[in-house]
C-alpha cells in the first residue's frame, strides 16, 4: 500500500457491466472533491469502463489505470484491470457473462481487502441470478462475505442519516419466516446490531426498537403467539446483556407516527417490514451496510437499474453516500479501538 498517502482506500466492485454501476461510480466521483475524501480503486477493466463512459458520453473523466494496487495514486481515480479481454456489454439485459465479470470484480476486491491493501469495500448492485456460479453459490453479497470472511452471523443494516433498519431475517421467503425466527436468532442479531452501534457509528448507549412480527405486535396473542413466545423473551435476554432493547413494536404504527426517531436503530423481523418504510423514508440516499464483518463493506439502497441503464439518467446519490458511510465507518472502527484501548478516556468520554 502507498504509505506517503493517509486517506482511506476505498475499493470499488462494478457489480452488473449491464446495469447502471459504472454510471453511478463515474458519476460519484465526476466530483473531484471526492478525491479529497478517498483514494477510490476500481476493479474492472479499462476496455469496459471507456465502453461505459463513451455510450454516457461523459467523456472528460479520465480512470488513472493501474495493473497492481500499489500503483493508485491519491487524487486519481484508480481503476484496477481485473482482466484484459473483451466481451459484449449489453445494457438492461441480464447475461450470464455480465454475470461473471461482475463475479471477476467482486473477488479481485474482496483479494485485495484480505491482504490490507485497501481499507474499505463498496459494491455496485450485482443481479442476483447471473452471478451465480461454482464459486458463488449465495442469495448475494452479505452471504457471500459472510462465508470470506469466516463471520458466523452478519446483520444487513439500511442507514440513512440517524435511522438503521436491521432485519432479523434477510433473503428468505415470506412463508418461512415465522419458522427461521428464534429467540436465539434476535439475540444474535441484537448483539451484532448493538456492537455495530458502538463501534461502526461511536454512539455510547444505543437504543434498539424491536418490531412485532404480526399485525399488531400479536394484540396480545390474538393474531399470532411469535411476540409472546419469541421476540419478548428474546429482548428481556438482550437487556440482561445490558443491551438496550425495547418493543415489541407494532411496525406500521412505528414508522407511521414517528418513533423511530426515538432510538438508534431498529431491528425489523423480515427484509421488507424493514426495507419498505425505509426506502419510502429515504428517498433513495439510503445505503446497505453489512454489520458483524470484520472488514467494511457498504452498498446503494437500489438495484442493477436495468429498465435505465445506459441512459445516462441513473441517480448517484445512494452510491455517494455508501463511499461517504465506508470511510465514516473505518475512522469511528479507529476510534473506538483507541477508546477501548485506553479506557480512562473512554471514562470520561462517557461522563461527556
Amino acid at each position: 500500500m502507498n504509505h506517503h498517502d493517509d486517506k482511506i482506500k476505498v475499493g470499488i466492485s462494478i457489480g452488473d457491466p449491464n446495469g447502471i454501476g459504472y454510471e453511478v461510480i463515474i458519476k460519484t466521483f465526476e466530483d473531484n472533491r471526492m478525491t479529497q475524501v478517498c483514494t477510490p480503486v476500481i476493479y474492472g477493466s479499462t476496455k469496459s469502463a471507456s465502453f461505459h463512459r463513451k455510450t454516457l458520453e461523459h467523456l472528460e473523466f479520465n480512470f488513472f489505470t493501474v495493473k497492481d494496487i500499489s500503483q493508485a495514486i491519491s487524487k486519481h481515480v484508480n481503476l484496477l484491470s481485473c482482466w484484459e479481454e473483451d466481451f459484449n456489454i449489453e445494457f438492461g439485459k441480464p447475461t450470464q457473462i455480465a454475470g461473471k465479470y461482475a463475479l471477476k470484480s467482486l473477488t479481485c476486491a474482496i483479494e485485495d481487502l484480505q491482504k490490507n491493501k485497501i481499507d474499505v469495500l463498496v459494491t455496485a448492485p450485482i443481479d442476483k441470478q447471473t452471478i451465480q456460479s461454482d464459486s458463488f453459490s449465495f442469495p448475494g453479497h452479505t452471504e457471500f462475505l459472510a462465508s470470506k470472511f469466516d463471520a458466523k452471523e452478519v446483520l444487513m443494516l439500511l442507514i440513512n442519516e440517524n435511522l438503521r433498519v436491521g432485519v432479523a431475517t434477510g433473503h428468505i421467503p415470506v412463508n418461512k419466516i415465522s419458522t427461521m425466527l428464534t429467540a436465539d436468532l434476535i439475540v444474535d442479531k441484537l448483539r451484532i446490531f448493538n456492537k455495530s452501534l458502538l463501534q461502526d457509528f461511536g454512539i455510547r448507549k444505543p437504543k434498539i426498537a424491536v418490531l412485532g412480527l404480526n399485525p399488531h405486535a400479536g394484540d396480545q396473542g390474538l393474531i399470532g403467539n411469535e411476540e409472546k413466545d419469541i421476540i419478548i423473551p428474546a429482548i428481556e435476554k438482550a437487556k440482561g446483556e445490558n443491551i438496550f432493547a425495547f418493543g415489541p413494536y407494532a411496525a406500521d404504527g412505528f414508522f407511521g407516527s414517528g418513533n423511530f426517531k426515538n432510538f438508534d436503530g431498529v431491528l425489523a423481523m423480515y427484509h421488507d417490514q424493514g426495507l419498505a418504510p425505509f426506502k419510502a423514508l429515504s428517498f433513495g440516499g439510503g445505503v446497505n451496510y453489512t454489520a458483524g464483518l470484520p472488514i467494511v463493506r457498504t452498498s446503494p439502497d437500489h438495484g442493477t437499474g436495468y429498465d435505465i441503464a445506459g441512459k445516462n439518467i441513473a441517480n448517484e446519490d445512494s452510491f455517494r453516500q455508501a463511499v461517504y458511510l465506508a470511510c465514516d465507518i473505518f475512522e469511528k472502527r479507529k476510534e473506538y479501538k483507541a477508546i477501548t484501548a485506553n479506557p480512562l478516556k473512554f471514562a470520561t468520554l462517557k461522563r461527556e
